[in-house]
């Protein structure tokens, strides 16, 4: 689910600051190149970064916040005069430095919204966090890219199958928020990799695609609308009911986040087909509820003083109504209205206001996934993590377990101690998410694959 960010609605994670580099030991280079690294010395939280320069262009990585080659403006590489800027993220960071022949590094400082940081870059790659849970190959099982239509786009994912005989019980994975890859990566992990592989191993086939958008899936996620999202997960399932090796009759969803949303509101079709829904952090009262609580909830672990939050849910407020009537020209003269009031250091560029004054956006804002939850007649998971300040166990678990009890077979479980992502948390910000090694806690891969092991057990 997508979170706020000064006056965005943005989601998921909160940009930072950043890098840059050059340097040659003989002599002073005739200008930079190749990659650097260092960290900005932020008081008791430094953050490592890496810069790598190639012909005067520049691009920069954040490990700790899944940053990876954003390019950079405002680029100098001239030894004397080192600099960069990160385009776009309000407080306009930059980097201003010199290479230093002694120590064979580039000296400098990062300064966002009047504060500067020291900032010294040695040659080198940036250290890349570890992630112990993330599969490698050999697999013990079959891996395949696949492609399939929805409408008039393609669809491109990974399918993966049990060396076992078939026909095999089938899960599709269903991303968040957000214009996501197929192992729904995020901030280094890849959480959907992980799940493919855990319930490949315990004997099921799980179908993982790229949004539209991403990878080699057509189209563009900003103007899709729920139903059309939904055609696509049925396209997914219509697409595995015509594979022989897979049981057509026990094809389920596990949906994160939005998509908690989405699985269910295409398998409350009366021709579904679907045989169970799973629902990871998957919200059970409507989006603008889910984003004005996450806004409360994370800016208030962040510190932010209490007119601050009201600030920005007195902008959500302005905001929300304008969604319902889906005219988002007016959200967007909204936007920057209400952006002209702000600090220089706070304003949202005209490009992040564009990329949330959009059908998907208004979508999620406007939906109510209560008819959808309460039609549901197959077996249906529901789990939430207790420090999920995306979409907070406190306000969807109730609401979930009115809605599903319709049905005998429908299980609402909350983790205690996890985030949106099912990592054992400290705060449960999103900021969290990069620190975290863990990419799913085991203790939500054995409770998930137990539960679809007792309903629809693999072919032995």
């Amino acid at each position: 689910m997508r979170t706020l960010r000064s006056l965005s609605l943005a989601l998921f994670v909160v940009l930072a600051l950043i890098v840059a580099g050059c340097s040659r030991t003989e002599s002073a280079p005739a200008r930079v190149s190749g990659d650097w690294h260092g960290d900005i010395e932020i008081p008791d939280r430094p953050v490592a970064v890496g810069v790598t320069f190639t012909e005067g262009k520049a691009t920069i990585d954040i490990p700790v916040q899944g940053y990876s080659g954003k390019e950079l403006t405002e680029v100098k590489t001239d030894p004397d005069a080192v600099a960069w800027t990160i385009p776009n993220i309000p407080g306009n960071p930059s980097f201003q430095g010199k290479y230093d022949k002694a120590s064979d590094s580039i000296q400098g400082t990062v300064t966002q919204s009047g504060q500067t940081f020291t900032l010294n870059l040695t040659k080198g790659k940036v250290a890349q966090p570890a992630r112990p849970q993330e599969p490698k190959a050999p697999f013990p099982y079959k891996s395949e890219d696949v492609s399939y239509r929805s409408g008039d786009i393609t669809i491109a994912g990974t399918l993966t199958e049990p060396n076992t005989a078939g026909p095999h019980p089938a899960v599709v994975l269903i991303t968040g928020s957000g214009a996501q890859d197929r192992n729904e990566t995020i901030l280094g992990h890849k959480p959907f990799l992980l799940w493919a592989d855990t319930l490949t191993r315990a004997g099921y086939a799980v179908l993982r695609t790229d949004d539209r958008g991403v990878g080699g899936t057509g189209g563009k996620l900003e103007d899709a609308d729920y139903k059309t999202l939904a055609d696509d997960v049925g396209a997914g399932v219509t697409f595995l009911q015509g594979r022989s090796e897979i049981d057509g009759k026990r094809i389920g969803l596990l949906g994160h986040s939005e998509g908690g949303y989405l699985g269910p509101l295409y398998a409350s079709r009366p021709d579904s087909g679907v045989a169970f829904v799973i629902m990871q952090a998957g919200p059970a009262v409507i989006g603008s509820e889910i984003l004005i609580e996450q806004t409360k909830l994370i800016l208030a672990a962040q510190g932010a003083k209490q007119d601050a939050i009201d600030r920005q849910i007195d902008f959500l407020n302005g905001a929300i109504p304008l969604y319902r009537t889906g005219d988002l020209e007016a959200v967007r003269t909204y936007c920057h209205q209400y952006n002209e009031k702000l600090p220089p250091d706070e304003k949202m560029s005209d490009a992040a206001i564009d990329s949330q004054t959009t059908i998907s956006m208004a979508a999620l804002i406007n939906y109510d996934p209560a008819p959808a939850l309460s039609a549901l007649r197959m077996p249906v998971l529901a789990f939430y993590g207790s420090k999920d300040l995306q979409v907070p166990a406190a306000q969807s678990e109730g609401p979930a377990r009115a809605a599903l009890a319709q049905y005998p077979d429908a299980t609402v479980h909350v983790f205690d101690g996890l985030n949106h992502l099912m990592q054992p948390a400290g705060t449960g910000t999103p900021q969290e998410y990069a620190k975290i090694e863990t990419t799913i806690d085991p203790q939500v891969l054995s409770y998930v694959t137990a539960w679809l092991t007792q309903r629809f057990p693999p072919k032995s």
